[in-house]
């Protein structure tokens, strides 16, 4: 089955680089969720999701395979000044590129995904201006567009590459627990937040828009979710969710996937965030996504308190996160059991905060 444009695989697209609303009280799903029955939130929510390593599987329909070989090739015939340099296959839970580490100071990325190449090669344009309009607007390190390769040596479409970043993703080195990291998450969201749309609204199908329109993407989730979630409990909670009033707040520049994989980590701190190229306009609760994916219940307060939400705007930032982590946790669940485990935990974590409000 290949992804929608709302699966975990993909993000919105940049619209010329996009809009949303507002949310109600955490008492009103606590009151939906309280009709499930008798049990604890880990056992009521969640079957059996296996926590071993699957071997290697493909993450999508006609899936690309990209070789070290590969990558050698084309950046010896297409950048001559790099021919020296090593290169080596980064090892990451990512689901949309393969990336390639081109000596110390770049990265080299190759969409996964068949698709039309001037599609390929215009969405690539975008998030490279997207990259550059984030330059200088935060403390935190985020990877500088470097050049666009062109397709060659048996790989059939543009690539990327950019500055290396270095640091641990939160993957590997979970900051859930640390106070300082969720205030420079809060830091960072803010910093985006604070760049100018000039105008731009959400004009994508992925999220950020009008929760509604996932309906159809949850009912796929909701199918495929049978024998890994409370499926009954987790419809009663969409239907709450999906009808959070947006309010009157205009659509403000967000990152758009703060997810553990796009965020890196040195010493219990925020040291870099990745996958920049999806910053737009979006609804001002998108990036509150980062609380459910990243933070622990004490963190996740302090990460609140620095960006000022009130509770129409965090409960729609827990409603984005609850839409992605559905899809993330039947969808990979053989594929890539990292992004399938991380879903399971955002979705631990919503149900505990319900809960206990």
């Amino acid at each position: 089955m290949s992804p929608t444009s709302d699966s975990p695989s993909l993000r919105r697209a940049p619209q010329g680089l996009a809009g949303l609303r507002r949310a109600v009280p955490m008492l009103v799903l606590a009151t939906v969720l309280n009709r499930g029955g008798s049990g604890g939130p880990r056992n009521r929510l969640l079957s059996k999701i296996e926590t071993r390593e699957a071997p290697a599987v493909d993450m999508h329909a006609n899936q690309l395979t990209v070789s070290l070989a590969t990558v050698r090739e084309l950046v010896d015939d297409q950048f001559a000044a790099w021919r020296g340099l090593p290169i080596s296959r980064v090892v990451s839970h990512g689901t949309v590129n393969a990336v390639f580490r081109i000596g110390d100071q770049f990265a080299a990325r190759f969409a996964l995904e068949p698709r039309d190449v001037e599609s390929v090669r215009r969405w690539l344009e975008s998030e490279a201006e997207a990259g550059r309009e984030l330059l200088g607007q935060t403390r935190f390190p985020t990877p500088e567009p470097v050049a666009l390769g062109e397709p060659g040596a048996g790989y059939p479409l543009p690539w990327a590459v950019q500055t290396w970043v270095p640091g641990v993703v939160a993957t590997d080195e979970d900051p859930g627990t640390s106070v300082a990291f969720a205030a420079d998450l809060a830091e960072f969201v803010h910093d985006v937040r604070a760049i100018a749309t000039r105008g731009r609204v959400f004009g994508g199908k992925g999220r950020g828009g009008d929760l509604r329109t996932h309906d159809a993407w949850m009912e796929t989730c909701f199918g495929h979710s049978g024998r890994l979630l409370d499926v009954a409990r987790l419809r009663r909670m969409w239907a709450v969710m999906r009808g959070l009033p947006r309010g009157a707040k205009e659509d403000v520049m967000t990152h758009g996937d703060l997810i553990p994989g796009n965020v890196l980590v040195a010493n219990g701190r925020l040291a870099g965030i990745l996958d920049v190229g999806g910053i737009g306009p979006a609804d001002p609760a998108l990036d509150l996504v980062g609380a459910w994916h990243l933070l622990d219940d004490g963190p996740r307060q302090i990460f609140r308190s620095g960006l000022g939400c009130d509770d129409l705007e965090w409960e729609r930032g827990k409603a984005w996160a609850f839409e992605q982590a559905m899809g993330a946790v039947w969808y990979y669940a053989e594929s890539n059991p990292a992004m399938s485990r991380m879903g399971q935990q955002t979705l631990e974590r919503i149900l505990a905060d319900t809960l206990s409000t």
